[in-house]
């Protein structure tokens, strides 16, 4: 079993919105925990690129994360949640 595929997390925030810090933060105390098993994008919702990504992903709030390329949290989850959708993607 190939334990290198590393799973990749985007976050689309703003720099105003104070939902993003929270889960900015949550992110960078859970994270570590899980070494190189998941790669953390930040993306900037109202940057040029960032407007293209998220109207084609229906992107319509902020703090949204997606983790391989699908929505998971369109708002900020309870850490527990966070860390719990978090072992679901590298228990398989």
């Amino acid at each position: 079993m190939n334990n290198k595929s590393t799973v990749t997390i985007e976050m689309f925030y703003t720099l105003t919105c104070p939902n993003c810090k929270i889960l900015k933060r949550m992110l960078d105390e859970v994270l570590p925990q899980y070494g190189d098993k998941f790669q953390l994008r930040r993306s900037l919702a109202n940057s040029p690129m960032g407007m293209v990504r998220t109207m084609r992903l229906g992107i319509h709030s902020v703090p949204t994360l997606l983790i391989n390329n699908k929505i998971i949290f369109r708002s900020v989850p309870k850490k527990e949640e966070l860390i719990n959708t978090l072992n679901s993607f590298i228990n398989h």
